[in-house]
């Protein structure tokens, strides 16, 4: 039997559904409340063969974790993920890599920013992200649904396969770095951003192409938050 997850709130089903990701067996809605996108939800979710539960907002508050699932919820299987060659298989790639990053909304709001900047795939570590897959895809609005994905236990085949295809690696690091002031970023490219507390790994650190810090306006010794961080990087990116 596969293994099910529940997905909450419209913005996060919806986007399951149209990421084509998941399997979705089965949607709740709440009985009492009717409009447009709980109704486009339903009508695209049964024609793609999902079961649809019209129920009490009390029993979807029993199966999510909480009061702010907005009236509907998805029972939906493990995700997908692409293939390295599919994931570099783009005519101008942008793909972000992510590292060491455990905090979900963190890293739902990482996906969120380089999905909003353009970004054209995600590369993450290869592990069990049954239990955050919920946060994760409220946290990044849904595009942790929308985004092509590829999960590796070994980053570094795929770094090299990608220079091969001329998208060099950029990583976000203080040590032996320009400013992002100083350099313009231009796809195709990686962009590597670690963990807060973590960093990079030094494999990483040391196929990098181009090491980038994001200048401070204020006399600041702290890093920012690896969200923010994404956030600036892949916006600056052309």
């Amino acid at each position: 039997m596969k293994e099910k997850i529940i997905l909450e709130g419209s913005i996060s089903v919806k986007a399951a559904i149209e990421g084509k990701n998941r399997k979705i067996f089965s949607v709740f809605a709440d009985k009492n409340k009717k409009d447009k996108d709980i109704a486009y939800i339903l009508r695209i979710a049964e024609r793609d063969g999902a079961k649809i539960c019209r129920t009490d907002r009390e029993k979807i508050s029993q199966m999510t974790n909480g009061s702010s699932h907005g009236g509907v919820c998805a029972e939906v299987s493990q995700r997908s993920f692409v293939t390295p060659e599919e994931l570099l298989n783009d005519e101008n790639p942008f793909i972000i890599l992510l590292e060491g990053i455990e905090d979900p909304y963190n890293f739902g709001d990482c996906i969120r920013s380089a999905y909003a900047a353009g970004a054209t795939g995600l590369l993450i570590p290869e592990r069990n992200w049954m239990s955050a897959d919920a946060v994760v895809a409220r946290a990044s609005a849904g595009a942790s649904e929308r985004i092509k994905t590829t999960a590796a236990k070994d980053f570094l085949p795929i770094i090299y396969a990608a220079k091969q295809k001329g998208v060099n690696l950029v990583i976000a690091e203080r040590k032996d770095a320009v400013s992002l002031h100083d350099t313009t970023l231009k796809k195709p490219l990686m962009l590597a951003i670690g963990g807060r507390l973590r960093g990079l790994s030094k494999p990483i650190f040391d196929a990098a192409d181009l090491r980038v810090y994001i200048p401070y306006n204020n006399d600041f010794k702290n890093s920012l938050s690896a969200s923010a961080a994404c956030s600036v990087m892949s916006f600056a990116v052309q």
